[in-house]
């Protein structure tokens, strides 16, 4: 039965996760802000999660929670960093402290995730630890430098972890899931038949949780999206980023119109 802790899945892509998770038979703790939504699986499954409210940018909180799952359950197996902040203004308009709070959840938080767990896999023998990144990571994007930032520095540090833990059976990975209908990305303006369902994403990437490759992704086609987005970053990140803006165009102009 693996042991699964994950951050950042109340709600999204993370909670269904969760969801299929404890289908196929794990033991999971999430640790959130919030822990409400999961109160039907703690009906179904209360064996097997155990949610702790924790911010993903107090290290005290941080080691508290990996403790108490591990307490609880025995060990992790598994740890993912799927806690994110998300902004969707311009460089100019962006403030230091955006900058720094984004940073402080989708990259410290990693950071801080992975110096809870490390201790106890070392201990163990094993362990995956995941990161939840993002295309624009690669790509770039208009209106989103914190979050596409933040998540590009999360794929240099899991590159990084995996050389350094590589002879201690610890290895690192990363999430990649298309753009998807979850409150994080409500602000892009995107036509919703443009971004995935979360229920698809959250489930698909559960089922391929085992994947020893470094990018996981729910699905062949997902896959693809990714690995060009690698190879021609630059060309697709403006070439989406001015979908987008046509599509704002549009909207304005129907708005006007009205």
């Amino acid at each position: 039965m693996k042991k699964v802790l994950i951050t950042g899945a109340n709600q999204g892509i993370g909670y269904y996760m969760v969801k299929q998770l404890l289908k196929d038979g794990c033991q999971v703790s999430v640790l959130d802000l919030e822990t409400d939504n999961l109160e039907d699986m703690m009906n179904d499954y209360k064996d097997r999660i155990l949610p702790i409210r924790c911010n993903v940018k107090d290290e005290t909180a941080m080691m508290n929670a990996v403790k108490t799952s591990i307490e609880r359950f025995g060990g992790i197996d598994i740890a993912i960093h799927n806690a994110c902040r998300c902004t969707f203004e311009s460089m100019e308009e962006t403030d230091y402290s955006t900058y720094k709070d984004v940073f402080d959840v989708n990259y410290f938080g990693a950071l801080r995730l992975t110096k809870a767990v490390i201790p106890y896999m070392k201990k163990q023998g094993k362990g995956k630890i995941i990161f939840t990144s993002s295309g624009v990571g690669i790509m770039g994007f208009v209106n989103i430098s914190p979050y596409a930032s933040s998540k590009s520095a999360i794929e240099s540090f899991a590159k990084c972890m995996n050389i350094e833990y590589q002879d201690k059976g610890i290895t690192f990975h990363i999430f990649h899931p298309p753009l998807t209908r979850t409150k994080s990305a409500s602000g892009l303006p995107v036509p919703k038949e443009f971004m995935a369902d979360p229920i698809t994403v959250g489930m698909g990437l559960a089922k391929n949780i085992d994947k020893n490759r470094f990018i996981i992704c729910h699905s062949l086609g997902q896959k693809v999206q990714t690995l060009m987005c690698y190879q021609f970053p630059v060309k697709m990140g403006r070439f989406l980023s001015k979908m987008t803006a046509n599509y704002k165009k549009e909207l304005v102009n129907k708005s006007n119109s009205n």
